[in-house]
């Protein structure tokens, strides 16, 4: 079949059942992990792959700095392993930071499809392995060597066989085996459902291959995000953003050029590569500047090879966002989250109504590890937790809700039945949303106690501590966050440290920006926050001034 043979309608029906079929790889994974982070959280991606290694369709569950990545990362893998020397029954594996996923605890399983003695595809998913050994997720490291197992793209597989030796040596340099090896066992199973959904749609259309409707697919999408940028015009447009980073600020400079159907996203000017672990793998950062360009111009155009196409992304050797070779990178999120905000803060003077004003951004990843006063068994568990999301004009940020990155926050009572924690408070932050016409998400209240007899470990890498989320438009910023005890012990964010075991920690996580001049907020809006408790009366006064009454 050629793609002139492919009409809007049957092509429309292939593309309804190749989604149906990632976002069921995808339900497998979930539905088969080991772990809360990938099964309550959603911390994975899943996308099937044509034979040069183009992404044409991704499940709707999963996070765009895996998925993006993966995307680009591909042909790293298909340069390896060229898809015709694959036997049917071979699993990739590879966690490498600089082709995938810029973090070691990401792993990357990839898996060819046969179909009549051939390699049509590959399916691939990506997800957040509990340990990876090394320092465990915390930005502690100096580089890449102390953060974990590396491992590089090579065969988990060979012709239906497990590579045992592999296994070995994960199961040795881990420090929860069960889950990270059950975990990756459940990414192959995925693939394996993936598959043989694919087979199923091949035979169903008469197909030898996916080659006719992944160009149609990636055709037509490239067409789509060209056609939404020439409608912009054409011009540079720059905005700037400050993070706390480790021990002094971090500037990421972003300049957006327009040039006809094409868009360069150009970070020239951003702050260095650091000493410790938040520095960003390039491949990071073009998965979160495709993401913040379709967010801002183009959301409804699918997310595929096709709709990169358009996108240049421009960053220097040695920045924090392209980061080389061996710079520590187990932190990345906490710069590289910010990046749509960046991009949206610099369109918004030509796309107001499309463009969400800069939020908490950057999910916090909290890990606690210890004994369990119950039974003195070992535990390791790690959850994320998120901020307020920025205002847009005419609609109010959403509360504790993640983006970019789309993670789920874990329920507290998974939390409490999987480990030793108890959640003595999950609440929203009062007054933590910036102030605007249309006011920032608030951010939450979470007080964590450990039932432990023992000191425990504790790593937060945390962000927007000290620089807050800005609004857009003469809206205000959003609060910062912040980290308590109850005994008075410090606990610096992205650092690691053991705390004494009666140590209850609170977090209090920012909030985002607001949209618009706070004067044109309306009187009955106001009054509904204040009777919801989003905004305490004090607050609304010192926000809005006579507005509040």
């Amino acid at each position: 079949m050629t793609t002139k043979a492919l009409d809007p309608i049957t092509l429309d029906i292939m593309w309804g059942r190749m989604i149906a079929t990632v976002n069921e790889q995808a339900a497998a994974l979930m539905r088969s992990s080991f772990t809360s982070i990938v099964r309550d959280a959603g911390d994975l991606s899943a996308c099937v792959f044509d034979r040069r290694g183009r992404m044409v369709a991704q499940a709707v569950t999963g996070s765009p700095g895996h998925i993006n990545s993966m995307a680009t990362g591909m042909a790293h893998i298909v340069e390896e392993f060229p898809i015709d020397s694959l036997r049917p029954g071979d699993v990739i594996i590879t966690n490498d930071p600089w082709i995938t996923v810029s973090q070691l605890h990401d792993i990357t399983i990839a898996t060819p499809v046969f179909h009549k003695g051939r390699a049509v595809a590959l399916f691939a998913n990506c997800c957040h392995a509990l340990d990876i050994g090394g320092r465990g997720l915390s930005a502690d490291a100096r580089s890449i060597f102390e953060e974990g197992l590396f491992l590089p793209i090579m065969k988990l597989h060979e012709a239906g066989e497990p590579v045992q030796p592999i296994y070995k040596m994960i199961e040795k340099n881990v420090r929860t085996p069960e889950e990270v090896i059950g975990d990756i066992h459940a990414q192959i199973i995925a693939n394996e459902v993936g598959a043989r959904q694919l087979r199923s749609f091949l035979e169903e259309f008469d197909l030898d291959d996916i080659e006719a409707v992944s160009e149609a697919i990636i055709e037509r999408s490239e067409g789509a995000m060209r056609r939404a940028l020439a409608d912009l015009p054409d011009g540079r447009h720059e905005f700037g953003l400050t993070l706390d980073g480790f021990r002094s600020p971090i500037e990421i400079c972003c300049a957006v050029r327009i040039a006809g159907e094409e868009i360069i996203v150009d970070y020239s000017g951003t702050s260095p590569t650091v000493e410790l672990g938040i520095n960003v793998g390039f491949n990071y950062t073009v998965a979160y500047t495709t993401y913040g360009v379709k967010c801002a111009i183009a959301p409804e155009v699918p997310n595929n090879a096709g709709s990169f196409l358009p996108i240049r992304t421009v960053a220097p050797q040695g920045c924090i966002l392209n980061a080389q070779p061996p710079a520590a990178v187990a932190g990345r999120h906490t710069v590289g989250h910010f990046l749509p905000s960046a991009i949206m803060g610099a369109l918004s003077g030509i796309l107001p109504d499309k463009v969400m004003a800069p939020g908490a951004d950057s999910l916090w990843n909290t890990h606690i590890a210890g004994h369990d006063a119950r039974d003195g068994a070992y535990f390791s568990y790690t959850w994320f937790s998120t901020g307020g999301t920025g205002a847009l004009r005419g609609q109010d940020g959403l509360s504790a809700t993640s983006y970019p990155s789309g993670v789920a926050g874990v329920p507290a009572e998974i939390i409490e039945a999987l480990t030793p924690l108890v959640v003595r408070q999950r609440s929203l932050r009062p007054d933590s949303g910036g102030a605007g016409e249309n006011r920032g998400g608030l951010g939450q209240i979470m007080e964590i106690e450990v039932r432990t007899e023992r000191p425990y470990l504790f790593s937060g890498l945390y962000e927007r501590c000290a620089h807050p989320a800005p609004g857009l438009d003469g809206g205000q910023a959003g609060a910062t966050g912040a980290v308590e005890t109850s005994n008075g012990e410090t606990v610096e964010p992205k650092i690691s440290r053991m705390l004494p075991p009666d140590t209850v920690v609170t977090l209090h996580i920012p909030g985002g920006g607001g949209f618009g001049d706070p004067a044109k907020r309306s009187g009955e809006a106001i009054r509904e926050d204040i009777a919801d408790g989003y905004v305490t009366p004090e607050g609304a006064r010192d926000d809005y001034g006579s507005g509040a009454g």
